[in-house]
């Protein structure tokens, strides 16, 4: 299950409008090993697109680096689908590279009727996509 605050359920969300049509993409950082989400990181979407998001290489090294320093890891790792339901593409699934990670999956698309989007969150690990639950908590 991701548990994750409401502040960083809106500000996922925000950033995902936002860069609409554009696919939007980002990380949530926490302490190493905790599962504990904390740190917000939108980040550019390099491929500019309304189908594909990449992150830009030297955005990424900046990233790692600062995760390092700070004893942090990657707890979500996130992106927007802007005409598609929130679950993951093949690619998501070939670039999912951090085990350990929740992804995070905004759709900006009215693909069920049920309101402007969806946010879901999966496990994928080599290959094999596990969705679950959410939990959004006002604190920690």
């Amino acid at each position: 299950m991701l548990t994750l605050t409401q502040a960083l359920y809106d500000q996922i969300v925000e950033h995902a409008r936002k860069d609409h049509p554009d696919e939007a993409c980002g990380v949530v950082a926490g302490p190493a090993g905790t599962d504990r989400p904390e740190r917000f990181v939108p980040m550019l979407n390099a491929a500019r697109s309304p189908t594909f998001y990449e992150f830009d290489s030297k955005d990424l090294l900046k990233l790692y680096r600062e995760l390092d320093d700070r004893d942090e890891e990657p707890v979500i790792v996130y992106h927007s689908h802007t005409a598609t339901e929130a679950y993951p593409s093949r690619t998501d699934v070939t670039y999912a590279n951090e085990p350990g990670a929740h992804y995070v999956l905004v759709s900006t698309a009215d693909t069920d009727g049920l309101g402007e989007f969806q946010f879901r969150s999966y496990r994928i690990v080599e290959g094999v996509i596990t969705e679950e639950e959410v939990q959004v908590v006002t604190g920690y």
